[in-house]
């Protein structure tokens, strides 16, 4: 190969390589969604679970309605686009943001370590406990009164994992799944299961059913505060929803949402 070739090759071997690069690295950076892209598109798309009272369900005209569907369109309203809403199971929260189909997630979404190795999150803005709940005549204090027990969980929530696990230290235990908060309250009003894994607020709601006063809450499983997902290229985005959060939590706004739907006061939130 002569001097003069051996350099073409060079340069033609080095542009390629360049070219590889630069494919590459606009892919990540054509991810990120900001305030502005929003502005331009001309809404905002939030991802919602509507079978989880009292922070997503449908009202009497079939709307989304609640805690969290509220502040999403409070979100909206501040950057001055209409949302526009996807409804989504606890398992779909995340591959709506990863596949695009989504800005953000506001729908009960705990903040957890596994979690944040794929999304990023917000500042909390409102918190729950997992809990067990049970018909009152059946005698539950902790785990081990689950033994030979049918118990429901939501897929894909903090319950489902914390029973999940005092069903691997309690042999005995029968762990049952269902996709949303309406089948799992379905199947304890009909005695499908024989105890189930919610929020503390999820009592309230079986209540309301003829057989309802028949339930109470058991025991806590853990406390989780809950954050918006977005994207984790989207930094500006995530900034903005921080400052957002922040406002709302200063001025009383979240807490009226709480005393609204939650018919409680909004507890003290960390920052991180």
């Amino acid at each position: 190969m002569t001097d003069t070739r051996r350099s073409l090759f060079r340069r033609a071997a080095g542009a390629l390589v360049g070219l590889v690069a630069l494919a590459a690295l606009p892919a990540a950076a054509r991810a990120e969604t900001t305030i502005d892209d929003i502005i331009s598109r001309g809404k905002l798309v939030v991802a919602i679970d509507t079978t989880t009272p009292p922070y997503g369900m449908l009202d009497s005209q079939m709307q989304p309605t609640g805690f969290d569907v509220e502040l999403a369109q409070m979100i909206a309203k501040t950057i001055g686009v209409p949302v526009e809403f996807v409804t989504v199971t606890s398992p779909g929260r995340i591959p709506a943001l990863l596949t695009d189909r989504a800005d953000m997630v506001v729908s009960i979404f705990s903040i957890t370590a596994p979690r944040a190795l794929q999304v990023a999150f917000s500042i909390p803005y409102a918190s729950q406990s997992s809990v067990v709940l049970a018909p009152k005549s059946v005698n539950i204090k902790s785990a081990k009164d689950l033994v030979g027990l049918k118990v429901g969980v939501t897929r894909g929530t903090g319950e489902d994992g914390l029973l999940t696990a005092q069903a691997e230290a309690n042999p005995g235990i029968e762990i049952l799944r269902f996709d949303d908060y309406a089948s799992i309250s379905q199947a304890m009003l009909s005695g499908q299961i024989d105890a189930m894994g919610g929020g503390d607020y999820g009592d309230i709601y079986l209540k309301k059913s003829a057989k309802g006063d028949d339930f109470e809450l058991k025991y806590v499983l853990k406390t989780f505060y809950f954050g918006i997902g977005v994207r984790k290229d989207n930094l500006q985005l995530l900034q903005w929803l921080n400052t957002f959060i922040f406002t709302v939590r200063q001025d009383g706004t979240l807490d009226a949402l709480s005393q609204k739907y939650r018919k409680t006061p909004l507890p003290t939130l960390p920052t991180f």
